[in-house]
């Protein structure tokens, strides 16, 4: 048995000889927040490897979603899936806003368009899709629902830093993207996160918002803000590992394309679907026939001290402590029998069959 655990993921990280050559610029500098040059090189390098025209990097993701919401100036319902991360609705939440949950396609296991226009309201102001796992909504269907109903459209892109539709990055659509660049993510700075959007106005309101509202001169408030500034440190290590996204996605493509290959032969599991666009293969979900099949398949793994995740579970509109209950009967379902696989940049072929090996030994008993 092989001792050395592996884990659902692990952070994509630069030589530690790199990042340090860019910290001693931090050192000799003296600054180590507000909006320093690293922050603002990191900014604009992503905004150049992913060609969008707009970025503003935040302390993480979750920070990012109230930036978007507040530079939109919503109150009001804002209608997101259950299929997430509680952040997403954390975000909504501390903004003011109500979340009301559109239950998830099967197969995709994002946002139903189909299902959002019975849920808007007089009271709805805005859509917050998901791009689950890095895998595309459909976004045009969405686009033309928000836009007959006059409401803003904030996509949740925390997974999606590599995804592209139509061969262009993913980031670039709805009003404002929201990203995470925490250390579960393809591109990391530790923590951190930031927003996209084509609109230079909203773009310049955000970075106000970020550092309390101030105005440019810094001699008056001129938005409602917050705390929301990434540091010299984190945006270092952005700027580092920057250097190696296209390896990283490269690798996740090829290790995900492993797993596929030889788990689509077995029979038990089903994939999330993906039909719009590119991911970045950042997650591996296998879809399972039941709750007791995943938890026997998870223990199984656990004892050759391998650890996948349940993401999401539970479904987030079962957090009757923090939302009222909206049944999402496919969400709720799929949230059971879902389970990601250990994928990482320099996770080895032998991890990978070895993972594969449990699972078929498993599900063929």
């Amino acid at each position: 048995m092989n001792n050395k655990p592996i884990y659902v993921t692990k952070p994509s990280l630069a030589p530690l000889d790199e990042y340090v050559e860019i910290l001693e610029g931090v050192w000799e500098r003296g600054i180590l927040t507000h909006n320093g040059p690293l922050v603002q090189k990191f900014e604009e390098d992503l905004c150049t490897k992913l060609s969008l025209p707009n970025f503003v990097a935040s302390s993480s993701g979750t920070i990012a979603i109230q930036m978007a919401i507040k530079a939109l100036a919503l109150s009001g319902e804002i209608i997101t899936t259950p299929f997430t991360w509680i952040a997403t609705i954390s975000a909504i939440k501390t903004e003011g806003c109500t979340p009301i949950f559109c239950d998830i396609d099967p197969e995709t296991l994002n946002i139903d368009p189909g299902k959002l226009e019975a849920l808007i309201t007089n009271k709805t102001v805005a859509i917050m899709p998901v791009h689950v796992f890095g895998n595309s909504c459909d976004v045009e269907s969405i686009e033309a629902i928000a836009k007959q109903h006059n409401l803003k459209v904030i996509y949740d892109g925390a997974h999606a830093v590599g995804s592209t539709y139509n061969d262009r990055s993913i980031l670039e659509h709805g009003d404002i993207t929201a990203i995470s660049l925490h250390a579960t993510k393809l591109l990391n700075t530790a923590e951190g996160g930031g927003c996209f959007t084509r609109d230079a106005v909203l773009h310049e309101k955000m970075r106000r918002i970020r550092f309390f509202g101030h105005n440019e001169k810094k001699d008056d408030i001129v938005e409602d803000g917050f705390n929301g500034k990434m540091t010299e440190i984190h945006a270092a290590l952005g700027i580092a590992n920057l250097k190696y996204y296209d390896e990283v996605l490269l690798s996740r493509q090829v290790r995900y394309k492993q797993y596929r290959d030889v788990l689509t032969n077995i029979s038990g599991i089903r994939f999330q679907k993906i039909v719009y666009g590119k991911p970045n293969y950042s997650f591996f979900p296998i879809i399972l026939d039941s709750e007791e099949v995943l938890l026997r398949v998870q223990k199984a793994l656990n004892d050759q001290v391998i650890y996948p995740r349940r993401y999401f579970y539970p479904s987030v509109n079962k957090f009757e402590h923090i939302v009222e209950y909206q049944p999402c009967p496919i969400s709720e379902d799929i949230s059971i029998r879902v389970l990601c696989l250990p994928l990482y940049w320099k996770i080895t072929d032998d991890d990978i069959r070895r993972i594969i090996e449990i699972i078929n030994r498993e599900l063929s008993k």
